[in-house]
């Protein structure tokens, strides 16, 4: 695929402990949505991300991804074809993302409930070793993607907006527009140059869903998607 490409590079399914949208389902609403990329990030695994390339519609290509808890805080992962463990430094954490081939994002970075990498020293020393900034987050609250424009700009870091999405709601509210195609990891790389950041913004109550997510699946007894499980 060439041409304009749609992308949201941070997504969750119900493979995430605070989401309850199924893998298909996300894949669905994306096309819907005239998504053409999506990369599909839960959290310290990738087997959601597997069920919904599965089934993705025509016209829509689903990336292997990972929200990967470092030592440091969360990062983002893509293009893998395992997953990688949490609890690394963030320096080994990207180390094992490029040993198999992947790119590397820091997803809000100076949001104040999350996990997230302006909490620790290192977000400066870690700047040239990623590709990408989410510049702008649907679910942050308040300046905190401002501050991240600032980073990336002061940095020389290409920009991204995401949706974060934990509900079939939020699937694409933000994303970013590119001209090239960005369905390997040197096609994003050189699809970013042009990137164009469409901002949207999930709303308080769609907010609300993840918390609601999580004390669900808690409920389940945390009980998520395992491979070879129906999406």
């Amino acid at each position: 695929m060439t041409g304009r490409a749609f992308i949201d590079l941070h997504c969750h399914t119900s493979a995430s402990f605070d989401c309850l949208t199924r893998p298909a389902d996300v894949a669905r609403v994306a096309a819907d949505r005239g998504l053409t990329h999506l990369i599909v990030t839960d959290h310290d695994r990738i087997d959601g991300a597997l069920s919904a390339r599965d089934a993705a519609p025509p016209g829509l290509t689903i990336i292997i991804g990972e929200e990967v808890r470092t030592a440091d805080g969360d990062l983002i992962c893509a293009y893998l074809s395992s997953a990688i463990a949490p609890g690394m430094s963030a320096a080994e954490t990207i180390a094992a993302a490029r040993e198999q081939g992947g790119l590397v994002g820091i997803p809000h970075p100076f949001d104040r409930f999350r996990g997230s990498l302006a909490k620790h020293a290192r977000l400066d020393a870690l700047a040239p070793l990623v590709d990408w900034v989410e510049v702008h987050n649907a679910r942050i609250v308040g300046g905190g993607n401002d501050l991240a424009a600032e980073f990336a700009r002061d940095h020389g870091l290409a920009g991204v907006a995401v949706s974060d999405a934990h509900s079939a709601l939020e699937v694409g509210v933000a994303y970013t527009a590119l001209d090239g195609d960005p369905s390997t990891p040197a096609g994003l790389i050189a699809a970013l140059a042009t990137a164009e950041i469409v901002p949207g913004r999930a709303s308080y109550f769609v907010r609300l869903i993840t918390p609601v997510a999580k004390g669900i699946q808690r409920l389940r007894g945390n009980t998520r998607i395992r491979p070879g499980t129906p999406a």
